[in-house]
């Protein structure tokens, strides 16, 4: 009857411990003074312990303490008879004659009434003492049997109280976890670098799921691939850091904790946790240290599973301390939802690795290889977008023409795309083979392209600059046609940077147009041209004239960089790749 879990559950809603109460002390004051006894109790009865949060006339250290162990108890033989027990001579009494309260408390004589729920379980007492035999009269009892119902009036209130707020808890907490698997499902679907997107999980789960974390993840060939820990205190970040550089470095380790995870087929929760039976497990002592100091009283282990075959590829470790108390069912479900999700991320991560590869052999596939010329060094970098396929429209081109001239061109098909990245494979083709062994100029040359495009019927719209380089005696004849494309920039010997700006004319695809204008220039030696593609200097919410500032500052700043060097720096200057780029450079010696 003690230990009756639903009894213990209404105790514990109380929050009644060693400690006094003022509206029970009060009634036990009443008590005393009405029914004229030395002791006056309000107890509340838990498996092993009587506390006293209402109390007049016990001795010390009871009355000091508010508490005493059940063996003191007489309360408890009300509580296990559910119903008002009356004792003249406890000494006579067979059932309490040898309790140690007789000698401790001096306790002679008894009566008390059970305090209960709304249920009826006997959570208590209201209970009198005489240090002499005593016969309690009826109205004595009356009283006690009345101001027992004033007691349990008051604990009925405060369960009920409780309840409410546990249901207020609950609810907020339902909404916190479900604004957390929101928050986490836009996390991991932020980012494909699946290092990263599982860094961010733990630091967004500690503190408000556990107060630390684990994550570890497998590869399919069984390898650990990936461990990361996080606190919700900054205080403990090193040693979060330092715990899971040790756990990478102990596979060992993290494969006996996935196996075990895999074996469980489900979560694995443990609310009496041992840093001792850590140290066991773990092949560095260290770990064990690290993990006691940031708090391992309880935890719960759920599988980071993929949906393809519900199989296990990693798991996710949640952590109390102390003060934040055992893992619930609510925590249990959500912790699992956050491992079906983590797994979802993680297979796409891999599914787009493996999309992403194929996607920069056909890209790369697809350009040329620059060739080499007396004279020109030509170096060209292709960076597909961040997001997407890896794979788009942007190309760059460089051959040389039977009269020795170079025809130099950058192209962007619009779409980000495999049908972007076929469209433009073709349009590249279709500049080579219109231009190679022509001597016309690059303005007649994009007009040939615009019609070869409509007769063909390619659905294709596309910027371009196409060049062509003359060298001659004091330098280079330079000529180019633009459709709707960033201006060539030019820096010269002298240091100094020249944009190309002209008059706009419309991108290829759309309307032909047979009298596309060729522009001239005189390029001396020593001076770098650059080509490129509208990624590298167009932004969200800034001018295109911001970007091509900042290519200019780099241009005046590297005029004696070597040209590799020069063209990281170049593109060192976009701060996010939303479009691909494109880049030739030219220096003309």
């Amino acid at each position: 009857m003690l230990d009756s879990p639903a009894r213990l559950c209404a105790v514990g809603r109380l929050g009644l411990g060693p400690r006094a109460d003022v509206a029970f002390d009060r009634i036990a004051v009443l008590v005393e003074r009405l029914i004229d006894a030395p002791v006056s109790l309000v107890t509340v009865i838990t498996a092993d312990r009587q506390f006293l949060p209402g109390q007049v006339g016990m001795p010390e250290p009871f009355a000091a303490d508010r508490e005493m162990p059940i063996t003191h108890s007489l309360s408890r033989h009300v509580v296990q008879a559910g119903r008002m027990l009356v004792v003249e001579d406890i000494r006579a009494d067979p059932a309490m004659r040898d309790n140690p309260a007789v000698h401790d408390v001096g306790a002679i004589s008894f009566a008390g009434v059970p305090l209960t729920d709304s249920d009826g379980q006997v959570l208590g007492t209201l209970a009198v003492m005489d240090r002499e035999p005593r016969t309690w009269t009826a109205s004595e009892i009356a009283l006690l049997v009345d101001l027992g119902e004033v007691c349990s009036s008051e604990l009925r209130l405060r369960i009920a109280r409780e309840i409410a707020d546990e249901a207020r808890r609950a609810a907020e907490s339902a909404h916190d976890q479900l604004t957390l698997l929101g928050e986490l499902t836009e996390t991991l679907s932020a980012t494909m670098d699946i290092d990263e997107a599982l860094g961010r999980l733990g630091r967004m789960v500690a503190g408000r799921l556990a107060d630390w974390c684990v994550v570890a993840l497998a590869e399919p060939s069984g390898a650990v691939r990936h461990v990361s820990a996080a606190h919700f205190d900054p205080a403990y970040a090193e040693d979060a850091e330092r715990l899971a550089r040790l756990a990478a470095d102990a596979p060992r380790d993290m494969k006996a904790m996935l196996a075990a995870v895999q074996r469980a087929a489900g979560p694995v929760r443990r609310d009496a946790a041992d840093p001792a039976s850590l140290r066991r497990r773990t092949s560095t002592g260290e770990i064990a240290e690290i993990a006691e100091r940031l708090g391992f009283d309880s935890y719960l282990i759920t599988p980071i599973t993929a949906p393809v075959g519900r199989r296990s590829v990693g798991a996710l470790m949640l952590v109390n301390g102390a003060g934040r108390g055992v893992f619930g069912a609510a925590e249990e479900g959500t912790a699992v939802e956050i491992g079906r999700r983590a797994g979802q991320a993680v297979d796409n991560s891999r599914l787009y690795g493996r999309q992403r590869h194929v996607a920069e052999v056909l890209q790369h596939s697809m350009l040329p290889q620059l060739p080499d010329i007396p004279g020109i060094e030509l170096h060209a970098r292709y960076l597909p977008a961040q997001i997407g396929a890896a794979v788009g429209g942007d190309w760059y081109d460089a051959f040389v023409q039977p009269d020795g001239s170079v025809m130099l061109a950058v192209g962007d098909v619009s779409g980000h795309d495999i049908e972007a990245a076929a469209t433009m494979g073709q349009v590249r083709n279709l500049v080579r083979g219109d231009a190679y062994g022509r001597d016309d100029e690059p303005g007649p040359l994009l007009s040939q392209l615009d019609r070869a495009l409509h007769g063909l019927s390619m659905p294709a719209a596309a910027t371009a600059v196409l060049v062509r380089l003359r060298p001659d005696e004091s330098g280079y004849e330079l000529t180019f046609a633009n459709a709707g494309h960033p201006p060539p920039v030019l820096l010269r010997p002298d240091g100094e940077v020249e944009v190309w700006w002209e008059d706009p004319e419309p991108l290829l695809g759309l309307v032909p147009r047979d009298d596309r204008s060729t522009h001239r220039r005189r390029v001396l030696p020593g001076s770098t041209l650059l080509l490129y593609t509208d990624g590298l200097v167009e932004q969200p919410a800034a001018l295109i004239d911001e970007g091509i500032r900042r290519i200019r500052t780099v241009l005046e700043d590297g005029a004696a960089m070597p040209l590799d060097d020069l063209c990281g720096q170049i593109l060192g200057t976009v701060t996010r790749r939303d479009d691909d780029i494109a880049v030739l450079v030219i220096r003309l010696s």
